[in-house]
C-alpha cells in the first residue's frame, strides 16, 4: 500500500494513541525513535527543529531527493515545525503549544530545558496533565551527567562492548544502535505507564530515562552471572555463555545458526548429526557437562557440518526441529519471505523524494497493524498549520515570524510558500 503525505495529513491517524499530542523536542536517534513508536499508534506529534538546519540528522548521508536515510528512518508520521529557541517568541510559541499537549519529549543533557525556560515545572504549571520525558545518557543524579553521550558511549560504559566478539579479538560494538535504542524503548514503557496513572490522578509526572541505565536493565542474564559468580562473562563470540551447543557453525560452504536451548533440541541435533551416541555420554548429557566440555563437543559438531553444504544443513536440521537460521545480510533481511507474509515494510509516497520504503511498526492490535504511515516532512513544512489551527496565529502573524527567523515554513507547494 503507498500513502500519501498529502491526503494522510488531512485527517487523523487512528490508533489506540489517537487523540494524544506531543510536542517533542528530541533529535537524532534516542527520542525520536520512541515519538515515532508513539506517532505509529496514532499520536499527533509535534517535532520541534532549529530554524535553518533542523535535526542534526537532516544532514546525514546517504539521501533520497532531499531527505536524509537517517532522518527518514526515524521520523515518518510527525508534524515538523521549524522554531526558534533562542527567541523570546519561540519560547513563548513552545510553552503555548505544551500546554495543549500531553507529552512533552526531550533529549538535551541535564538542565538545558530548564535554561531555556522550557523545564518540567515550568510547563508543569501552565499543564498539571503534563507527562514530561527526558532521555539522557545518564541521568542528572550521575557522576557522568554532565558528560556527552552517543550510542557507542553508552555501549561502551553498559559492558556489552565487552563482550561482543570472539574470544582474543578486540571489543566491538552492536551493529544495532541499541544505547540510543535503549533510551527511546524504555522512554515508551514509562510514558505510557504515565498515560495510565494520569488517566487515575488526572496528573501527569516527569518520566526520567537514562541511555546507560537502559542497557544495564537489557543485561538480562548477563548480569547475573556476575552477581552469581562473581565473575565478568566473557566473550564467546556468536556462542553463548552457559548453553552449549549454541551458536554459529562453519559449514563446507558457509555459516548456520543452531539454538539448543533445551535438552529437547540437543538430542534432536545429536541425531541430526548422526551422533546419536553422544546423547548419553556422561561428557555431554547435562546442561552443565555439556558447558564443561565445550573444548571437546564443539570440535564434534564442527566435523560433521564442515562435511557438507550450508543448504544441506538448513533443510535437514529443519526436518529434525532443530532451531536454526542461515545468516542474513540486511538486503537479505528484509526481502526474505517473512517480512513479506508480516507486512513489515511499507511504500510512502514524497513530492520530493518519490516513493519511500519503510520498515513498520511491528506491533498489531486485532490482528492488524497500524494506519499507513505519511512520510517525513521538510523542515518546517507543518509551521503555517500548526501556529493558525492549533494557536490560532493569523497569516499575517505567521509571516512576520518568518521575517523575523522566529518559525521556518518549508514546504514542496510553491503555492503555499511563504517567502522571506
Amino acid at each position: 500500500m503507498t500513502a500519501n503525505k498529502t491526503e494522510d495529513t488531512q485527517a487523523p491517524r487512528s490508533g489506540p494513541l489517537a487523540g494524544l499530542k506531543i510536542l517533542d523536542f528530541s533529535r537524532i536517534l534516542s527520542g525520536p525513535y520512541a515519538s515515532m513508536v508513539l506517532a505509529d499508534m496514532g499520536a499527533e506529534v509535534i517535532k520541534v527543529e532549529p530554524v535553518g538546519t533542523g535535526d542534526e540528522t537532516r544532514n546525514f548521508p546517504p539521501f533520497q531527493g532531499p531527505l536524509s536515510h537517517y532522518y527518514i528512518a526515524l521520523n515518518r508520521s510527525k508534524k515538523s515545525l521549524a522554531l526558534n529557541l533562542k527567541t523570546e517568541e519561540g519560547i513563548e510559541i513552545a510553552k503555548q503549544l505544551a500546554a495543549g499537549c500531553d507529552i512533552v519529549l526531550e533529549n538535551f543533557r541535564p538542565g538545558v530545558m530548564d535554561r531555556l525556560g522550557l523545564g518540567y515545572e515550568t510547563l508543569r504549571a501552565g499543564n498539571p496533565g503534563l507527562i514530561y520525558c527526558s532521555i539522557t545518557g545518564f541521568g542528572t543524579e550521575s557522576p557522568l551527567a554532565d558528560k556527552p553521550a552517543f550510542d557507542i558511549v553508552a555501549q561502551a560504559l553498559s559492558g556489552v562492548m565487552s563482550i561482543n566478539r570472539e574470544p582474543g579479538a578486540a571489543p566491538n560494538k552492536l551493529g544495532l544502535p541499541l544505547g540510543d535504542m535503549a533510551g527511546s524503548i524504555f522512554s515508551v514503557f514509562g510514558i505510557l505507564a504515565a498515560l495510565h496513572q494520569r488517566s487515575v490522578t488526572g496528573l501527569g509526572q516527569r518520566v526520567d530515562v537514562a541511555m546507560l541505565d537502559g542497557l544495564i536493565a537489557m543485561l538480562g542474564y548477563l548480569s547475573q552471572i556476575y552477581f552469581v559468580t562473581g565473575s565478568a562473562p566473557q566473550p564467546v563470540g556468536t556462542q553463548h555463555p552457559s548453553i552449549v551447543p549454541y551458536g554459529s557453525f562453519a559449514t563446507r560452504d558457509g555459516h548456520v545458526i543452531v539454538a539448543c536451548l533445551t535438552d529437547r533440541f540437543w538430542k534432536n541435533f545429536a541425531n541430526c548429526l548422526e551422533l546419536g551416541h553422544l546423547i548419553e555420554d556422561p561428557r555431554f548429557a547435562l546442561y552443565q557437562d555439556r558447558l564443561t566440555n565445550r573444548n571437546e563437543l564443539e570440535p564434534l559438531i564442527n566435523a560433521r557440518m564442515s562435511a557438507h553444504s550450508t543448504d544441506y544443513w538448513l533443510d535437514r536440521l529443519t526436518r529434525f526441529d532443530v532451531p536454526n537460521a542461515p545468516i542474513l545480510d540486511v538486503a537479505e533481511a528484509l526481502e526474505q519471505d517473512h517480512v513479506k507474509a508480516r507486512d513489515l515494510v511499507e511504500t510512502v509516497s514524497h513530492p520530493l523524494a518519490g516513493d519511500l520504503r519503510l520498515v513498520k511498526n511491528p506491533v498489531l492490535f486485532d490482528g492488524r497493524s497500524q494506519a499507513p504511515s505519511s512520510a517525513p516532512s521538510v523542515l518546517g513544512e507543518d509551521s503555517l498549520t500548526i501556529l493558525q489551527e492549533q494557536l490560532g496565529f493569523s497569516r499575517d502573524a505567521v509571516e512576520r515570524l518568518v521575517r523575523e527567523k522566529v518559525i521556518e515554513c518549508g514546504t514542496y507547494r510553491e503555492d503555499e510558500l511563504i517567502k522571506e
